[in-house]
């Protein structure tokens, strides 16, 4: 029997050994196909200049900048949003309430559902309702909110990563020993005063982990994008809230789709495919090493 239960764990081991090496494997050759097409291609003039009409030179700078202005204001709109949530749901709301119950089921449908149908709603909601509404109210009718923005495209994709930082923040705050708040209650703290220096930061790790989550995922979407903001052409920055602009991820997919000229596009497509992994490998190691300084201040008590 134990010799019968020795080879079914080997062999079970062998099998997720093969699983792994498969992953790496395929990660593996996936990664060199873009370095070996695209490497050649990344030069200091095409991260630094805008494209040129065709799409068949110049560079990718306005869709580098585009991108990390839509993800930082992602971050900004999702983090707040979705820390309050989960601090609610888990802190101070009844443990039966039927209010929370419907709120997680909603959370969990939300992360279901197709990155495309964010971006119709994005388009009905944010620009059609929201932004029509605020240029009729404070413009006259004058059309400056009620059409593609960069705003409105943050938001969408807010949207759609809330709950990956709803869960990771609650399974935080869940993970957190009942202990430390009897404590704090007993020495005379309020609600808000435990949840503000006990429990927040003894979270905050699993809290930075939600928001690097939610960074890769809205780096390299482009459904939502492609109805509420990005543009297929557009060497300017943007400079206000109200600006289209363009991103990484779309501009990958026009290329790929609308060029006249594929094979003429395809060195600048593999090259845009390399910045957009570069970009979200550098916002990723950024938010870890954030995450990495607030971990080690709080092991020093400051």
């Amino acid at each position: 029997m134990a010799d019968r239960t020795r080879i079914v764990g080997g062999a079970f081991q062998a099998l997720c050994i093969l699983a792994c090496t498969l992953i790496v494997l395929m990660l593996a050759v996936i990664l060199g196909n873009i370095l070996i097409h695209g490497l050649g291609t990344v030069t200091p003039s095409f991260l630094t200049k805008a494209p040129e009409s065709g799409m068949t030179g110049g560079g990718i700078f306005p869709a580098i900048f585009g991108t990390f202005a839509l993800v930082v204001l992602m971050t900004i709109a999702v983090i707040p949003l979705g820390v309050a949530t989960a601090i609610y749901m888990h802190e101070y709301a009844p443990k039966r309430s039927r209010l929370v119950h419907v709120v997680r089921l909603a959370i969990q449908n939300l992360a279901g559902v197709p990155a495309i149908v964010f971006g119709l709603f994005g388009l009905g909601f944010f620009i059609e309702f929201i932004g029509r509404g605020m240029d009729r109210v404070l413009y006259g009718g004058e059309l400056v909110y009620g059409q593609p923005a960069i705003v409105w495209a943050a938001l969408t994709l807010a949207l759609l990563t809330m709950p990956t930082v709803v869960v990771a923040t609650e399974e935080a705050l869940r993970a957190i020993p009942q202990g430390y708040r009897e404590v704090a209650y007993s020495l005379g703290a309020t609600r808000w005063q435990m949840i503000r220096r006990v429990v927040l930061p003894q979270a905050v790790g699993g809290i930075l982990t939600g928001g690097i989550l939610a960074v890769s995922r809205g780096a390299g979407e482009v459904a939502p994008v492609m109805f509420t903001g990005a543009a297929y052409f557009l060497p300017e920055l943007p400079t206000r809230l109200n600006s289209q602009f363009m991103e990484l991820g779309y501009h990958v997919y026009v290329m790929t789709t609308q060029s006249p000229d594929v094979e003429a596009t395809k060195p600048i497509l593999y090259a845009t495919v390399l910045v957009l992994l570069a970009l979200t490998f550098l916002l990723n190691f950024s938010a870890i090493m954030i995450r990495a300084q607030v971990r080690k201040r709080m092991r020093h008590g400051r």
